[in-house]
């Protein structure tokens, strides 16, 4: 039986290596039997700014009402996206500070060191790509934004990463080594 998964494209614009990506994972997961939907952050229309921090309730937009709803459907979440400056762009960041907040993705407890987290039960894959060499991203920046997902954002709320493919250069890969990765994330969908 599949499970319910939600892909969140985390580059801007769908006309992008990650874009590919998110086609061939989404497609793959389809063909599996998984139910799956589909968030292309740079079609959605929110302010990624947290203004107040958490000292004030900012409403959130509808997009931003009908992602929470979905993270909330889904078993298992994927996310897509490039890394930039060793981090994730901006939009992601932005998503995450809006849609992960206290009383949804954790809660705060009184005399406690940690909070809660509110969305155990969930599983994750990370498809990043970039222009570092893989092997060079992780010996020697030591993984900044990918470590930043899966420990202090994801499994923070309780979501257990399960798979990461890192996909890179991209800048000068051929056209087969395109193909090759784009066939790792269909392989990744499809388990």
């Amino acid at each position: 039986m599949g499970k319910r998964m939600l892909v969140i494209l985390g580059h801007p614009s769908a006309d992008s290596f990650c874009g590919a990506l998110t086609d061939a994972y989404v497609q793959a997961a389809q063909a599996a039997g998984h139910d799956v939907r589909l968030l292309r952050l740079g079609e959605l229309r929110f302010d990624p700014l947290l203004h107040a921090g958490y000292r004030a309730i900012q409403p959130l937009e509808p997009d931003l009402q009908r992602a929470q709803a979905d993270i909330g459907w889904a078993e298992h979440l994927t996310f897509v996206f490039p890394i930039w400056w060793g981090g994730v762009p901006a939009l992601l960041k932005g998503f995450l500070d809006r849609v992960l907040l206290p009383g949804f993705a954790f809660k705060y407890r009184a005399g406690q060191a940690f909070p809660q987290p509110l969305l155990k039960g969930r599983s994750a894959h990370l498809l990043a790509t970039m222009d570092t060499p893989p092997w060079y991203f992780k010996w020697v920046y030591r993984m900044p934004g990918l470590q930043q997902m899966r420990k202090t954002t994801l499994a923070f709320c309780g979501i257990k990463p399960l798979k990461t493919l890192t996909c890179g250069p991209i800048l000068g890969s051929s056209a087969s080594r395109r193909e090759a990765w784009l066939e790792q994330a269909r392989a990744v969908a499809r388990h």
